[in-house]
């Protein structure tokens, strides 16, 4: 549960709204939180490099010829880095890469754009450029004629409809399909250099958290604790994804409310933060209370715990994805929550896919059919709100081992010691 966006609409606004100029002369400093004695966490994460990249896009030309596809198209994000090693942005001017089952890999991009991209280029790579006054659509037909595709063309699914509608008027006799079988069937299975930077970048977010858990005091806004988490994240070297902050009545939202938000005794307090290294992400969030808790947070913050232990322990290699929220969701029912995603109750996913993204297919949901494999990443997060009243998250992710997951953060057992 996060993203800037979000953000945006809850922890940011709410703290600005909150931070008027006399309450900034009331708490004094910002936040009491120094980082000088963080040491970086990262200086031996060990980048991706571009012996991985080429299995990559061997396996995709391997997923290319099971399912019929004679090249992929994909634009900047996570999927071109993750291919390419790429880091670019998307604009009106197309950047993207053509990944032929057979034939070298193609970059087409702006002519004035070429030796910056090229920056962060990882593999051998066809680079061809356009001009302003030309169609890039009419580079990537001319790719693909050149690599003699007649099999339909994968399109990555977060590509944008101009796209695939120009390419389609340039070669109306090659079909376009989905290329999200391609794509997810890579990059749902982490290789170990993966998975060793995400286990850094938990690591990284565990730490910050037990940093700034201690200096969270009364009258303190949602933005000045996110300030501090981000913070932390610099100082231990990786690089701050959201500081999501939920105070109160607003942690019973998931993803919060625009309303003023000011730090009390007893109020119930929600993090959720994550950061990335290397592009790799944490997804980790902490609920608990400034001073002692009330008999219904301790109850409803133990619910959600064994909740979270119920995913963990339903979720097994070969068991479809979609089971693993079956399980905590009867059990959340039992306990006279829902039932299904009603409020009071656990209103979404019991977690989400991992990596690259803070947010990747597939999901622990109801209905979804995927087997669990090793390698695949999730969140593990079946939230309890009981609206007008708090909410308790806690979210910490894993990995499928061989058979069973393991956690990249291992989660608190008591709402006394959230940060343990």
């Amino acid at each position: 549960m996060n993203r800037r966006d979000i953000l945006a609409m809850s922890s940011v606004a709410a703290g600005f709204a909150a931070l008027t100029p006399a309450r900034l002369l009331a708490q004094g400093p910002a936040h009491a939180s120094n980082v000088a004695g963080l040491k970086s966490l990262t200086g031996d994460a060990k980048p991706i490099d571009r012996t991985e990249y080429l299995a990559r896009i061997a396996q995709a030309r391997a997923l290319m010829a099971r399912h019929d596809i004679g090249a992929l198209l994909i634009e900047p994000g996570a999927s071109l880095v993750y291919f390419t090693g790429v880091h670019w942005w998307r604009s009106e001017r197309l950047t993207a890469a053509v990944i032929p089952r057979d034939g070298d890999v193609a970059i087409v991009t702006p002519h004035f754009e070429e030796p910056s991209v090229r920056e962060s280029l990882e593999i051998p790579a066809d680079v061809r450029v356009w001009n302003e006054h030309e169609d890039p659509l009419g580079v990537v037909a001319g790719i693909l004629r050149d690599r003699k595709v007649t099999a339909a063309v994968g399109v990555e699914e977060t590509v944008r409809f101009f796209a695939v509608d120009a390419l389609r008027r340039a070669m109306p006799r090659v079909g376009i399909v989905n290329g999200a079988p391609v794509v997810r069937g890579c990059r749902m299975i982490k290789s170990k250099a993966e998975l060793a930077l995400m286990q850094t970048a938990a690591d990284c977010t565990i730490a910050a958290y037990r940093h700034v858990g201690p200096n969270i005091k009364a009258g303190m806004t949602p933005k000045v604790i996110g300030s501090m988490m981000d913070e932390a994240h610099r100082a231990l070297g990786a690089d701050p994804e959201f500081a999501l902050v939920l105070i109160g009545e607003a942690a019973a939202y998931p993803h919060g409310t625009g309303n003023p938000q000011i730090l009390r005794e007893g109020d119930v307090v929600l993090m959720d933060c994550g950061a990335n290294v290397q592009g790799y992400q944490s997804d980790i969030s902490r609920t608990f209370v400034l001073g002692k808790a009330s008999a219904e947070q301790r109850k409803v913050w133990e619910q959600m715990h064994e909740g979270q232990l119920i995913a963990f322990e339903t979720a097994r290699v070969g068991l479809p994805a979609g089971k693993v929220d079956d399980a905590v969701r009867a059990q959340y029912e039992r306990w006279g929550y829902g039932p299904g995603y009603k409020l009071p109750g656990c209103s979404h996913r019991t977690g989400h896919g991992i990596g690259l993204d803070g947010h990747e297919p597939v999901n622990f949901v109801h209905g979804e059919t995927t087997p669990l494999a090793p390698g695949m990443c999730f969140s593990d997060e079946p939230g309890l709100y009981l609206p007008g009243k708090f909410g308790v998250r806690l979210e910490d992710c894993l990995y499928m081992g061989a058979e069973k997951p393991v956690w990249f953060s291992t989660p608190p057992t008591s709402i006394d010691d959230p940060f343990s």
